[in-house]
């Protein structure tokens, strides 16, 4: 659902889902009712599972919560950051940019959960970091497919780096406006790409 595939209004059964992904279908069913409590999937009675569509308030409301929530935690995770941390975080980096080269939206995504995710836990709040985590999935990212063909996902990848050499650098006026800057990015590029 993240990366598009899975489209809102279309209706995708357990079974035909699990034969996909070659998986059985009881942890697919399990996944789906995740997604059903989450608000990103209803049920259909005896054909599956829609994808709800998710409107322009819905993505203002995320947006909103995710400035709210994770601009100060990545502020606080970095204050918390060592050297090792941002070596590792670095590897990420690289690896997301490798994938922006390549316009493997997949491995971007993937590669861009793992940075952000794994920057926030250094903040020591895993509430608030499953609770971001909650949010970032909320955001279906259609346009990226566009923005892999025009070759802008690069410019995005490219800022991963920036944070962290600004967090290297202790600059904690700097790094609020680069995250808000790329948190602007989901909103205004991506989600209504």
């Amino acid at each position: 659902m993240v990366s598009g595939e899975l489209r809102p209004g279309d209706i995708y059964s357990a079974a035909a889902l699990a034969t996909r992904l070659g998986v059985s279908s009881s942890p697919v069913r399990e996944a789906l009712l995740t997604l059903v409590n989450q608000g990103l999937l209803e049920p259909v009675r005896n054909r599956g599972y829609r994808v709800v569509a998710i409107t322009e308030r819905d993505l203002d409301e995320i947006y909103e919560m995710r400035l709210l929530l994770e601009v100060p935690a990545t502020l606080s995770a970095g204050a918390a950051a060592g050297p090792d941390d941002l070596v590792r975080l670095d590897g990420l980096a690289a690896e997301i940019e490798s994938a922006a080269e390549a316009g493997d939206v997949a491995r971007f995504l993937e590669a861009d959960r793992r940075f952000h995710l794994d920057l926030l836990a250094l903040s020591g709040n895993g509430r608030l970091a499953a609770a971001i985590a909650t949010l970032r999935d909320q955001t279906r990212l259609y346009g990226l497919e566009k923005l892999a063909e025009r070759g802008r996902l690069a410019d995005s990848a490219r800022e991963h780096r920036e944070m962290l050499a600004t967090i290297a650098e202790r600059d904690w006026a700097r790094l609020e406006g680069q995250v808000r800057a790329h948190l602007k990015h989901v909103r205004a590029e991506w989600a209504a790409g």
